[in-house]
């Protein structure tokens, strides 16, 4: 399996992955140029490479592919239903169309009257493509300065746990935690955190946990 990426800012999904793929026999290239890092890695493994995965690849018209698969977040599937820059949509909701699978994510997370409104919205632009629904599970959680030893969820349990995020949705993230590791106090990642991090420090009771 080869998995392209783009790149952005500090490519910290990729990194992520890379580390999270260790044992396996997956394949992470990164770069503005998705025909340049494809080619390159197909001459560098040849055969290994079974499948290719482009990570934000629905608007990569120039390159050939076999399947779109469009992933939905069900807290927020839409956004205000603008496109950019007005809003965070890439194309139209017509777009659809194109998909050959769409997966619903986070559908563990609203109401079933919910599902339906998205449903409905998917078909009534012109979407007849199958449909799968799926949900973030956390299995395991790891040290900072140690990413590769797991440990089980129950360390926390009785434990003060302070969440930092720095995602763009941070919903979903809450939920888990809240599922997971109560009580808790969740904040986002900015100056005023740090400011807040350090007092707690002092005393021990803190972990910091990323899932």
């Amino acid at each position: 399996v080869f998995l392209s990426f783009q790149g952005y800012a500090g490519g910290d999904e990729s990194r992520m992955l890379r580390r999270r793929l260790s044992d396996t026999s997956a394949k992470i290239g990164v770069g503005p140029n998705r025909a340049a890092v494809a080619t390159s890695m197909l001459r560098k493994y040849g055969a290994q490479i079974g499948v290719a995965i482009l990570d934000d690849g629905m608007q990569h018209l120039s390159l050939l592919r076999d399947v779109d698969i469009v992933m939905i977040n069900a807290l927020n599937p839409w956004g205000n239903k603008h496109l950019i820059p007005r809003g965070p949509m890439r194309e139209p909701l017509t777009a659809l169309t194109r998909a050959h699978i769409l997966l619903i994510h986070h559908a563990n997370l609203v109401s079933q009257p919910q599902l339906k409104t998205i449903l409905s919205t998917v078909h009534d632009n012109g979407a007849t493509c199958p449909v799968f629904f799926s949900k973030l599970v956390p299995s395991h959680i790891f040290q900072v300065n140690q990413p590769m030893h797991r440990l089980p969820l129950h360390v926390l349990h009785g434990i003060i746990v302070l969440c930092v995020s720095a995602i763009g949705c941070p919903d979903a993230f809450i939920h888990s935690v809240q599922e997971v590791f109560p009580p808790f106090l969740f904040l986002s990642l900015c100056l005023q955190t740090f400011v807040l991090v350090l007092p707690i420090l002092k005393y021990g009771t803190m972990v910091v946990v990323r899932l």
